[in-house]
This record gives C-alpha cells, structure tokens and sequence, in this order.
C-alpha cells in the first residue's frame, strides 16, 4: 500500500490520465477519417476537389504524426494505470500490438510526406507552413511511395481493427476494466 506522501508521479492509478485518454481518442478519430477520406479520393479523376481532399489528407496525416509525437512523450514520463491480469499470450500480443501501432502511427505519415515530396507537391500544413520536401521529385520513387504507404494504412487499419476487438472482448466477454480505463480519466 503506498503512503499518502507517494501519490503523483509515483501513483499507479486505475486508469489513464486525461491528456492520455483525449490524444488517445483524438489520434483515433484523425486516423479514421484520414483513411476513409484516403480511400475515398485515391479513385477520384483529378480535378480542383481531388486537390483539396489530398491536401486535407495531409493536414490530417501531419496531425496524426504530431499527436503521436506528443502521447509517446507523455506516455514516457508519465505511468500509465497497471496492466491487468491476463494469460501471458494476451499481455504479449497486447503489448506487440501497441508498439506495432505507435510504429505505424509514425511511419505511416511520414511515408505519406515522402510521398508528396516525391511527386513534387510540398506539403502546405493548414495552408499556413510549408513543410520542407524530405526527397527531391522523383516519379519512380514516388510510384513506389505510393504503393507502401497504401500499404502502410491497410496495415494501420487492421491493427486497430484488432486493437479495437480486443477492447471490446475484454468489456463484453471478459468484463474486466480495460476498456473503461480509457473512457475515464483522472486528474493529470
């Protein structure tokens, strides 16, 4: 049992903080509608709309990216609640399936950057900063980059199609906590 002077950083509460559970939930939201809308505008004939849905494809990936970027920092310097009692396969096919989303969450992105670098059309982030080009144009590069980071977001998806059942197991079958833990939240 912890004593009162323990509690804070040290504390290992029963579920996540609210800065976790909002970038969780936020990056969850940005990475459904980037792939729908993704899906959606690949088979578009180019015209002015085709422009404008690519370019908020990018707005979302960019988000997407720094999201991550911010809830890895987080998750680093702030405990996360104890995991739960399960089967040793369950706490290593939870904990591989975490790491392979956080990996994706930034690959994923940022083979999309590359991509539009490699087309020649710079990534203009909220119409506001133009990103710098991370490779010089290039069309086979690009035919490539194309191909990985569709790839890339079909692998993405599966992975939270999966992450997602699992919470959802754990509520409806096992009746534990774990999704609760995320739609909760204690003071940061």
């Amino acid at each position: 049992m912890s004593s009162p002077g323990e509690a804070g950083a040290n504390a290992n509460p029963a579920v996540f903080s609210r800065p976790a559970v909002v970038l969780h939930w936020l990056i969850a939201l940005f990475i459904a509608c980037g792939f729908t809308l993704g899906a959606y505008m690949v088979d578009l004939h180019a015209s002015p709309t085709k422009v404008r849905l690519f370019a908020y494809h990018k707005w979302i990936g960019i988000t997407v990216l720094g999201l991550v970027l911010v809830r890895s920092v987080w998750r680093l310097t702030h405990r996360p609640p104890a995991e739960l009692p399960m089967p040793r396969w369950q706490r290593l096919t939870a904990r591989t399936t975490h790491y392979l989303l956080y990996l994706l969450m930034i690959v994923t992105p940022l083979c999309g950057w590359l991509y539009s670098s490699a087309t020649g059309y710079p990534v203009v982030y909220l119409k506001l900063w133009q990103l710098p080009d991370l490779v010089h144009k290039n069309k086979q590069l690009a035919d490539v980059l194309a191909e990985v980071h569709a790839d890339l977001a079909w692998a993405l998806l599966w992975l939270v199609v999966l992450h997602s059942a699992a919470a959802l197991k754990h509520h409806f079958i096992d009746h534990d906590s774990t999704l609760r833990r995320m739609l909760a939240w204690r003071r940061a």
